[in-house]
């Protein structure tokens, strides 16, 4: 494997287990040659993470909880201890309350939607916040999406106006931090049966349906997402910022 991101440190937020779409990233950043630091939510999310930061050889693994400051801040301290920079990190985490998630948009609550909107998008624009003395020579902020925060997917629901909220902050980012060398961007990936999927009511409906109308009619790996990440936080694309970069099989493209 090429060694593109060789001497490069990254962050990395919302590995679950292995099936996460932040672990297929973290792999592909690894296998690249960069030097990751990890994060897990929980005690119960550790005994998935840890065995996978081993993997990694990630030299920092902390919890965080992206709603508690002091763990938000106790972790880019650790970075800049163990580091004095970053280079990169990838956001990767989205939660809305079941009951609001699955229930109609129009009986959301104010308390599912002000939570979902902080962990999902004001967690991202937080992490920015804390990157950007450390990003000195530059770097890049990578976050998720899909494509629900841009057209109505059925039963994506309350995620549908929060990833749109978070695409827009991923613009305004990119445009605030251009002149630092700060590059700010989301992957849209397809559809993946991933643990916070899972929240979602009929799901596996929506991933087959994605895989019928796609132009490719295939399913989204990990992996493909991966790729597509390490090049994103890659010098070879120093000029790319302020994207959506969709990993869908073209599904984007289709309507109706």
């Amino acid at each position: 494997m090429t060694g593109i991101l060789a001497g490069k440190k990254g962050l990395v937020v919302g590995i679950a287990n292995e099936h996460s779409i932040a672990w297929g990233c973290a792999k592909a950043f690894h296998e690249a040659g960069a030097e990751l630091a990890v994060t897990y939510l929980n005690d119960k999310a550790h005994t998935y993470v840890y065995p996978l930061s081993k993997q990694i050889e990630a030299p920092i693994v902390l919890r965080l909880d992206v709603r508690e400051d002091a763990q938000m801040k106790a972790l880019f301290d650790a970075i800049e201890a163990e580091w004095g920079k970053l280079d990169f990190l990838l956001h990767a985490i989205a939660f809305a309350p079941q009951q609001d998630l699955q229930g109609r948009f129009v009986d959301t609550s104010r308390v599912g939607f002000l939570e979902a909107m902080d962990i999902s998008c004001y967690s991202f624009i937080r992490f920015a916040h804390l990157a950007e003395p450390l990003m000195k020579d530059g770097g890049c902020l990578l976050t998720t999406t899909y494509y629900g925060g841009e057209k109505v997917i059925p039963h994506y629901g309350l995620m549908g106006p929060v990833k749109s909220a978070l695409e827009g902050s991923v613009r305004y980012l990119a445009a605030e931090l251009g002149l630092k060398n700060i590059r700010v961007n989301a992957l849209s990936p397809g559809p993946i049966m991933t643990r916070a999927a899972s929240g979602i009511a009929n799901f596996n409906e929506l991933l087959e349906l994605a895989r019928q109308k796609s132009p490719q009619h295939k399913t989204i790996r990990i992996d493909c997402v991966g790729a597509y990440a390490r090049f994103l936080v890659s010098d070879e694309a120093r000029l790319v910022t302020g994207s959506i970069a969709y990993v869908d099989a073209g599904y984007n493209i289709i309507g109706g």
